[in-house]
């Protein structure tokens, strides 16, 4: 009974653990959120704890383990999206399942200090260097906008012709009529400096009625 309660500690710890990180990422709005991240780090600490009592003395208990890495690299490389021939996003999405994983290894494995560090290390490395990153302007997001006027070519043509000293151009563009004016929505990437060059660009023209910035569409 002792060791039954033992692994419901494990599994619990490991919940705790992928949950912290998941919420984390949940917050983002990536696809890969709470219950991914929770699961996967419970079921790579499970597989661990089966793999050390299946096993026994008799044969090499490494060898169900083993298999996990190959499987979250399946569950990695759907988490990546290949938008186009310069941006690919997801990649740190899917690297941080990659940890998360070790990191429910560890607590089947009874390695708890090194397990519990090891996340402090991944929220660490997210949420600090994310902001580092956007305060020395290194990181190319995609944000969304959002212009009306009176209609859709005269719209894009200003638009276009506003981006251009910029060097920036619409992606994803999105047209949306109603009785009043167009809408038309639309994606541009960029570095944080360059986002708001753009959208003080849009919010300064007299042509539209009216200009709002949606935020990013993929944030790692």
């Amino acid at each position: 009974m002792h060791l039954v309660w033992s692994d419901v500690a494990k599994l619990l710890l490991a919940a705790a653990l992928g949950g912290v990180i998941g919420l984390e990422r949940e917050a983002k709005h990536r696809p890969a959120g709470l219950r991914t991240n929770l699961f996967i780090c419970v079921g790579a600490a499970l597989y661990t704890l089966l793999s050390i009592k299946i096993s026994g003395n008799s044969t090499d208990p490494t060898r169900i383990a083993s298999q996990i890495i190959p499987g979250i690299g399946f569950i990695g490389a759907g988490s990546i999206i290949h938008a186009r021939a310069d941006l690919v996003t997801g990649i740190t999405s899917a690297a941080t399942l990659f940890v998360i994983a070790s990191i429910g290894m560890a607590v089947g494995s009874g390695y708890y200090a090194t397990a519990i560090f090891a996340t402090a290390m991944v929220l660490g490395v997210l949420w600090l260097l994310g902001l580092f990153e956007r305060f020395l302007n290194l990181k190319i997001m995609v944000h969304c906008y959002e212009v009306a006027g009176r209609s859709a070519e005269d719209v894009q043509a200003h638009v276009n012709g506003l981006l251009e000293p910029l060097h920036s151009m619409m992606m994803n563009v999105q047209i949306a009529p109603t009785p009043v004016h167009v809408r038309v929505r639309f994606e541009c990437d960029g570095t944080r400096k360059k986002q708001a060059r753009i959208f003080a660009t849009l919010r300064d023209s007299k042509l539209f009625d009216n200009v709002a910035a949606l935020g990013p569409v993929q944030a790692e």
